[in-house]
């Protein structure tokens, strides 16, 4: 069976000769349908490299990225923006959302990207922040959210398009553990529900429990998959990884590991709810 996406031979150089330097080198690697790859390592060991290049954001020096078994790495620039809306979904460390409008908005913006009637998005925005456990949120600037919900919406708003793969770089850098363990469920249940794939790259150790294989990259080269099956994932904290893949929804999941919070008084924030 063909990969959904795979990288061959994978390397980006920068500058020349002398000043060569070596980001990413000869990395080989292939995640499936329904399947979360992790890609862990220390700072400025290339993982933030291999995930653009993954999604088409870079192009690489040498070999081949392949998304369902075509090389979309050989295509002119001009078809890239088409693959990129289309196929992937992104996730960053730092949220990027707009701070003046909702969280509703914000996921209404992505969705008039992608070219949504405009009497559609606010229903398909209030589902997908539904889908993230943030339905009652959904009027509240970014100011007015936690650190774990804002990074929700970031993922509300990353799955617009219905990507076929996510690629979350550091998504729980700026969180602490209770929401990131919100986010690592969240991702983990994306995964199994709509058998779509997940490429993350983090430092969190806690990030293997969800994971069904882990890449260590160091000095831009990559060491060889450890396959983990549900069953044989580490278990450090059994209760809750183990949960993280039963739950019937993500709302669920969410609810049991980062409970929802309910909306501020009006007081708390004369900003948190539009007039």
């Amino acid at each position: 069976m063909v990969a959904l996406l795979e990288a061959r031979n994978v390397s980006k150089r920068y500058g020349q000769g002398a000043v060569t330097v070596t980001a990413v080198d000869s990395v080989s690697f292939a995640v499936d349908r329904g399947q979360i790859a992790l890609i862990i390592g220390p700072s400025g060991s290339g993982k933030s490299t291999l995930l653009s290049m993954l999604g088409c954001i870079l192009r690489p020096t040498s070999g081949a990225i392949l998304l369902e078994g075509e090389e979309v790495s050989a295509l002119p620039d001009r078809d890239l923006p088409k693959i990129r809306r289309a196929s992937f979904g992104f996730v960053f460390q730092a949220f990027h959302l707009f701070p003046f409008l909702t969280a509703r908005e914000n996921v209404e913006t992505a969705l008039r990207l992608h070219h949504t009637p405009r009497q559609m998005r606010r229903t398909q925005a209030i589902e997908l922040l539904a889908r993230c456990g943030l339905e009652e949120r959904a009027n509240f600037y970014p100011g007015s959210l936690s650190g774990g919900e804002q990074q929700r919406v970031a993922i509300a708003r990353a799955l617009v398009a219905d990507p076929r793969i996510l690629l979350a770089d550091e998504p729980t850098a700026s969180l602490d553990s209770a929401n990131g363990d919100a986010v690592f469920a969240m991702l983990r249940r994306f995964a199994n529900e709509t058998g779509k794939a997940v490429v993350m790259a983090s430092h969190d150790p806690k990030a293997r429990g969800f994971a069904d294989q882990v890449y260590t990259l160091t000095d831009g080269r990559i060491s060889p998959a450890s396959p983990l099956t549900l069953a044989a994932r580490p278990s450090a904290r059994p209760i809750r990884d183990r949960r993280a893949v039963q739950f019937a929804t993500l709302a669920e999941a969410i609810e049991k590991l980062d409970p929802v919070i309910r909306p501020r008084p009006a007081t708390d924030s004369a900003q948190a709810l539009r007039p």
